[in-house]
């Protein structure tokens, strides 16, 4: 009886083990096979908290193809963070009555740069994966994050030393509309 309980057993956890595996095959179109790319997917992705980028760089040099793939995301992540933020600026001056709205705009736009560029030194490598090819070239694979809070904070930190726009500036208002843009971001609604 003992012996024919095991059986059970071992037979059951094969049963399940196999049915475990077919689930999680999906059936791919005929003639096509899924390219996995090294630092992308859904864990890299820009999300309500943090602003994502993933590049890839290719050289005969190892630095070299480091330095590709680092310089091609951190524009990547630049571009995706200064159009995020005109968005907000640009709802967020509307949504303020202002005196001279313009003017306004300008200012925004001018510290737009200004923080962007100083907030791409607090970039951090979320992955980063080399490999050589067989053709004898190096690719390296990464993917980079910046905080969205710290963002914020820098554009708090420059907004509140600006006398002009201080005057207009509300710290709050401004934090909501960014979180607001964030929260489409991370939706997929870029």
């Amino acid at each position: 009886m003992k012996k024919l309980t095991n059986l059970s057993f071992v037979v059951i956890a094969i049963a399940v083990a196999v049915i475990a595996g077919c689930k999680g095959k999906e059936k791919l179109p005929k003639g096509e096979t899924e390219v996995v790319v090294p630092c992308s997917g859904p864990d890299f992705f820009t999300t309500s908290k943090y602003f994502r980028s993933n590049s890839m760089g290719e050289s005969m040099d190892q630095v070299t193809s480091k330095k590709k793939a680092l310089t091609n995301a951190r524009n990547e992540l630049a571009q995706a963070i200064q159009t995020t933020v005109k968005t907000v600026t640009d709802n967020y001056v509307n949504s303020r009555t202002m005196n001279n709205k313009e003017e306004l705009e300008q200012r925004f736009e001018s510290l737009n740069r200004e923080v962007v560029d100083q907030t791409l030194s607090g970039i951090v490598t979320k992955c980063e994966k080399l490999m050589k090819t067989e053709n004898g070239t190096y690719k390296t694979y990464v993917a980079l994050e910046l905080s969205a809070d710290d963002l914020v904070a820098k554009y708090n930190e420059r907004l509140s030393k600006d006398e002009r726009l201080k005057i207009d500036y509300d710290y709050e208002k401004f934090k909501d509309t960014f979180n607001a843009e964030m929260d489409k971001l991370s939706k997929g609604g870029n």
